[in-house]
This record gives structure tokens, sequence and C-alpha cells, in this order.
């Protein structure tokens, strides 16, 4: 039996879905629990679990409407249109304009045919262009902005960026969302970074109505120090950059208030390679369901040429130090972030375990391979249902092995068109 698929809210309540371009039959032999739509007016929580891939587009880009369109239709959930570092300073009246004319065309025919709708975020350089950009919107053209991503952001002027996005909230007559960008000298230096985070703590708790997620800008943090991570290591391997992360989880994550996203992912494809890759073959050799296990085999060896293992492994390392989600810079990163964000069977089902009771203690989980602390897991074990709910929960013995076979491809024919 096929399972329910609910269809998009209507056409002026704005949605998302995960892997909306699956078909039915696709959806019931994958998922025990298939992906929710999901509205900007649910949870903040589940909504920040929801970004997924967050894939950035400078604003200078030709055709930025029918993108977003595209890969939309690919399974893209979240995007930024970028006025800031990906742009020259030469360039930002033209790509205020670019954006301006996007965001126009986009609320007057919305990418609705794909099953749900992106959240699209401007990246502004300046807090003046907050006003501005509404103004030159207008009613019309607002109507598929979801907020604003505020960079470099620090005590000082990260009140009068959040101010600014709640009067635009009140122009536009619905919340706006901020994503405020931790890349700051202050941030990763040591002697200031307990004090700057304990501010960014104090201002996020004081506007946590608006703030959606809170982004790390791992380029910036490196470029301090003349630093810029090998295609070979993951941002785990720069120690300068690891510990400031662990701070940033220390102070802004603590007690699961706000929602804090994996850094960028700033590479594609390379011929040649320093070390071996550390994916192993053995998941893909096991996925029976594709194809007795040689089509997987040969969409690992696609993965490793790509480059894409390594980004594996830093989300696998992303999720392990609290982080959801991430930046990436190219579609092809998508498939394999949304595919690792997918909850496995045991993981629902010791979930819901931890959650069935409140009065602390131990329970074996069904699997026979560990213990469920009802107390100490509880707080993860949220996060878990939160995932499963924004990206379903697959079936018994399947693992992100059987997403990405599902979605192989897609991208690379959406973005061919």
């Amino acid at each position: 039996m096929l399972v329910e698929r609910r269809p998009c809210l209507r056409r002026g309540e704005r949605c998302l879905r995960h892997f909306a371009f699956l078909g039915p039959e696709t959806v019931d032999a994958l998922f025990l629990r298939p992906p929710e739509d999901i509205t900007v007016n649910d949870d903040r929580h589940l909504l920040a679990t929801a970004l997924g891939a967050t894939l950035y587009a400078p604003g200078t880009r030709p055709r930025l409407a029918s993108d977003v369109c595209r890969q939309t239709a690919a399974g893209v959930t979240s995007m930024v249109l970028c006025l800031e570092d990906s742009i020259a300073d030469t360039e930002v009246a033209a790509a205020e304009a670019n954006v301006v004319a996007a965001l126009r065309a986009l609320a007057a025919e919305p990418p609705w045919a794909a099953g749900a709708m992106p959240l699209l975020f401007v990246r502004v350089r300046a807090v003046g262009q907050i006003p501005d950009l509404v103004d030159r919107l207008g009613p019309a053209g607002v109507g598929c902005l979801a907020g604003f991503v505020l960079p470099k952001f620090a005590e000082e002027g990260g009140e009068a960026a959040m101010e600014a996005v709640l009067r635009a909230s009140e122009t536009v007559g619905r919340p706006l969302w901020t994503m405020p960008v931790l890349e700051s000298p202050q941030i990763i230096n040591r002697e200031t970074r307990v004090e700057a985070l304990s501010a960014v703590r104090r201002l996020v708790d004081k506007h946590a109505d608006q703030v959606l997620a809170i982004r790390l800008g791992a380029t910036d943090l490196c470029g301090l120090f003349g630093l810029r991570r090998d295609r070979d290591l993951t941002i785990y391997d720069i120690a300068v950059v690891r510990d400031c992360i662990a701070d940033i989880v220390n102070i802004c994550a603590r007690g699961g208030d706000h929602v804090v996203t994996g850094p960028v992912w700033e590479y594609f494809a390379q011929p040649e390679r320093l070390f071996v890759s550390s994916l192993r073959v053995t998941p893909f050799a096991q996925a029976d369901r594709v194809d007795g296990g040689e089509e997987a085999i040969r969409m690992r060896s696609e993965l490793v040429s790509a480059d894409l293992d390594r980004l594996i492994r830093e989300v696998v390392l992303d999720k392990a130090n609290g982080l959801i989600g991430k930046t990436v810079i190219h579609p092809s990163h998508v498939p394999a972030v949304h595919a690792l964000h997918v909850v496995t069977q045991e993981e629902y089902t010791d979930a819901e375990t931890v959650l069935d009771g409140d009065a602390g203690g131990v329970r074996p989980s069904s699997y026979a391979n560990k213990m469920n602390e009802l107390r100490p897991h509880r707080a993860w074990a949220e996060v878990v249902i939160r995932r499963a709910r924004a990206f379903g929960v697959l079936r018994e013995g399947d693992t992100f092995v059987e997403v990405l076979a599902a979605t192989h491809g897609r991208f690379d024919q959406w973005n061919a068109r």
C-alpha cells in the first residue's frame, strides 16, 4: 500500500518538503515515515532543521529566477541570494537590481510545480540594504522572501541588524527570519572569543523569535589566519577553527535553544588526490536493493571522483558535533547532505524509546546493541524526531546509500536543462 502524500499547502502558504520530486512508489519503498510538509509558520527549530543544504548563489547570476526554479525542481529547499562576499564591490548595485527582479518574478510565478516552495534569503552586506530591498520589492515582490542572512554578526552592529529586520517584518505584515553568520575576528581570537560569543548569545536570545538558525562562516574564519583547508581535509582538521566551532556550539547551541548549521563545503571535483578515500565500500556493497549493489558501487566511485566522500565525512562530523544542515556552493553537494540527514529506523526507534517516559532510568535498545538513558539522551532524541519530520525515516536495513541512489543524477539532469 502506497504512503499517502499530503499535497503542498494552499498557494498563499509557503512550504517545503524534502524529496518532493520522488514518485509515490519510490517514497513508499524508501520511507517508513515520509518527510512532512514544513511551513514557514512551523516551530522554528523544525524549520531550521528542514533547511538542509542551503545553496548560496551570487546575486549577479544572469538567470537567477530560473536558477531558483531549476534547483527547487531538483530538490533544493533553501537558498541564499548573496550580495556580500560572492560579488565584487563594483557589482553591488547591479546585484541588488538583479535580486529584486528575481524575487519579483518568483513571487509572480512561484515554483510550486515541484511540490514545494524553497526558503529564499538575501545575504546583505550593510544594514541599510534591508529596508531598501523591502521597499524596492513592494508588497507583491516580497512574497517569496523568507528573511535575511546577516554576515559578520557581532555585538557591535548586531542589534541594529536585528531591529532593521524587525521593522522590515512590520512593513511587509509578516515575520521575516534572520540567520546571523559568525565569522568575525572577535569570534575566533582566543582572548575575545568567550566574551564575543556570550554577547551574541544574549542578542539571539533577545530576538529568538526572529532567529531561524546561526550559521558559521568557516571561510572567513580560516582567512583570518591565512588558512584554507585542503579538499583532502575536513574543517575539523583545522585546529584553530575546530576549537572555535566547539565554543560556538558550547555557548550558542547550549540547551537546544538555537540551531547552528554546518560550515560551507567549498570544493567540487578534481582528478587527483593525495589520500585514499575513507568512504568504505561495505555500505554500498550491501545496498542489494540498488541493482544487487553493483550500481551502488559505481555510485561510490563517482562520489569519490567528485570529492563528495570528503563532504560526506564532514557532514557526519557536523552531526556528531551538534550542527544541523550545511552551507553549500554547488548543487552536486545537496543530495549527499540531505541523504545523511534522513533518519534510520534504528535512530527513530531509539528516540521514541527515550521520549516514551520522563521518569529517568535506562532502557535497552530494541536492537540489543546499546543502552538508552532517558534523561541524558532526551535532547538528542528531540533532534532526531525533528529530523524525522523534515527528512523522513528509512525502512529497516536501509541507509543513506539507498537515498543517494534514488536521488543520484537528479541535479545533473535538471542542471543540464
